[in-house]
This record gives C-alpha cells, structure tokens and sequence, in this order.
C-alpha cells in the first residue's frame, strides 16, 4: 500500500495512535465489552468469550498475523516522524531459525516496533524468507482484544511454550528478545549505553536447546528520544518503581520528551533519527540439553559479536569514536 510522507502534524497524530490505541483498548473498549453482557447486545461479547475460550492456546502457537495490519499506512508516518531506519550486514538464511537479542530497551522501543512488527522500514524485501517475532509479556495475551491486536503485528508471548513452538515449527522464524527487560528500561537516558546482559542467559540456552543461530542488534537513539527521571535507590519513588515492576511484571518510569508547542517539555519522544543495525548470525550447535560450561561460552561470544557491532557503527550513528558498550 502506497503512503506518502504526510506533514509533521500528521506523523505527530499518527505517533500517538500506537501507545494511546493500548489505552483505548484498556480502558474504553474492554469496559464497554464488558457492559455489553448486561445488554440486549450480550450475545456479542458471550460469543466472543467463547472464541477465546477455544483460541488460548494461539499466542503459545505462533500467534495470529496478519499482512494488512503491518502494512498499516500509520506505521509509516511512526517510521517518518523520527525516522526509523533498520541497516543490514549480513543475510539470513530463510533455511535457519534465529533469536534475535535486541538493544538497547529504551523506554518505549519504538525501533524494534517499528522494524519488527511492521512492514514501515522494509524487512520482509530486506531479508526474505524470514518472519519476525518480537517477544513481549505472556499477560498481555490472556488480555481480550489486546492479545489480538498484537498477535496481528506478529508480536509474540515470551513464554518459553511460545519460543519454543516458534522455533521448532519449520525455519525462516525469527524471534525477538529485549534482553535487558524492565531493569534496562529504568536506566534508559541519552547518551548511555549500559546494557542489562551478563547474568540473561536463558536465550542462550533456548537457541542451543534448539540450533538456532543468535543474531545480535543494536537500535541507536533508542535512548535518545526521551529523558527519564532517575530515582536515587534510598528514595521512596524508587522503591515505588521497585513494588510496581514486582506486582505488574513491568516498569513504571517518570521520562518526558517535548511538547506540542515549540520549546515545551511533553510526552513526544524527540524528533531523532533511530537506526537499528542487525549483525552477522552466530551459529550455535543443537544441544538438547546444553551445559551451563556451554551456554556461558556462546553468552560470551555474543557479547563479543554485539560489542563488535556497537563498535563498528556507533561513529556513524550518533556516538563518539570514545564511547564505550558496558555490559552489567
């Protein structure tokens, strides 16, 4: 589908769309779903109830995809607005299976998304034969109507049932892991690159259980495009954010971008450009069940790979030749 590029006040609007279209659902849409079972309408919402009753097991089965809503025109105004931009090195095999690690979480990922789970930035004509998965929290899918509207981007559960099917079903799968996870996103301000990955080894162990080969990412201006409040640990807003991440299984963070006006602080991201560099697949033996000698030994090689990656690119991307990748 053909979209051109819009004015910024069009990107801006459609920018907007993706995080409070989740709210809508959440909070407008569920509730009135729910109010429609004591209405004369009830037999949509009970029929639907029913539906997915039957249909629990998809998000563990590979999702539900679908072509048209990744091919959404909004996807590129996203795409446009910062812009986005995905840089290949190597090719893919669509013969292999890959996990992919993505880098750095940012505070709302918006490259991943947009490379991964949309059509905006070409993967499919860049790496044919290979279908992205990008990994999210398993409660989501047990959420009416977000779990669909999901599964259509192709984003799929990080449950390991989910990884597992994904990578055992044929070849050509790709799935997508933000490593670093909530830990990673609480500590994401411009200019850092610290990533939460030495002890997250359990993608390792997956990709080995089942020959897949790692591919290591790295998305530059991730953390670029918000400022984020940074709580000292003895403070009680810190320990705040610690009970929410414990409670709701995700993060609860204090960032602010800029505002509609000019020269106002908001909740836009700042209009900066995010380049996600996709390296070269690291083979990886199949071992049922690998060793913790072994999966220490490939963990190792892919923060080799990843920080030759950083290194390669991060003078062409926005950093300086000085800057250095810190694994904690």
């Amino acid at each position: 589908m053909h979209c051109s590029k819009q004015p910024k006040h069009i990107q801006t609007l459609m920018l907007m769309q993706w995080p409070l279209s989740y709210l809508a659902i959440f909070f407008i849409l569920q509730p009135l779903f729910f109010y429609l079972l004591f209405t004369w309408l009830w037999p949509i919402p009970a029929l639907y109830l029913v539906w997915l009753f039957l249909d629990f097991k998809t998000p563990d089965q590979g999702g539900r995809r679908s072509a048209w809503v990744r091919n959404w025109c909004i996807w590129n105004h996203l795409r446009d607005y910062f812009p986005i931009k995905i840089v290949k090195t190597k090719d893919l095999s669509p013969e292999q299976n890959y996990v992919m690690g993505v880098h750095p979480h940012g505070i709302l990922t918006f490259g991943a998304f947009c490379n991964f789970c949309t059509e905006a930035t070409g993967f499919s004509k860049m790496f044919p034969g290979i279908t992205p998965h990008l990994a999210t929290l398993s409660w989501f899918f047990k959420t009416p109507l977000v779990r669909d509207y999901l599964m259509a981007k192709g984003v799929c559960s990080v449950a390991r049932t989910s990884i597992d099917h994904l990578l055992s079903h044929g070849s050509g799968n790709l799935v997508g892991i933000v490593v670093g996870g909530v830990g990673e996103a609480l500590q994401s301000v411009p200019n850092a690159t610290t990533l939460i990955l030495r002890k997250h080894k359990g993608f390792v162990r997956t990709a080995l259980q089942h020959g897949a080969h790692l591919v290591p990412t790295f998305t530059f201006g991730e953390t670029e495009v918000y400022d984020q409040v940074l709580f000292h640990k003895d403070s009680w807003m810190y320990k705040f954010q610690s009970y929410f991440r414990q409670f709701f299984g995700f993060y609860c963070c204090v960032f602010y971008g800029k505002g509609f006006r000019q020269n106002s602080l908001g909740i836009l991201p700042y209009s900066l450009p995010i380049i996600t560099v996709v390296g070269e697949p690291l083979p990886l033996p199949k071992i049922e069940n690998p060793s913790q000698e072994v999966v220490d030994k490939y963990h190792t090689l892919y923060m080799d790979a990843l920080h030759k990656l950083f290194e390669e690119h991060k003078a062409h991307y926005g950093f300086s030749k000085t800057q250095k990748l810190i694994f904690l």
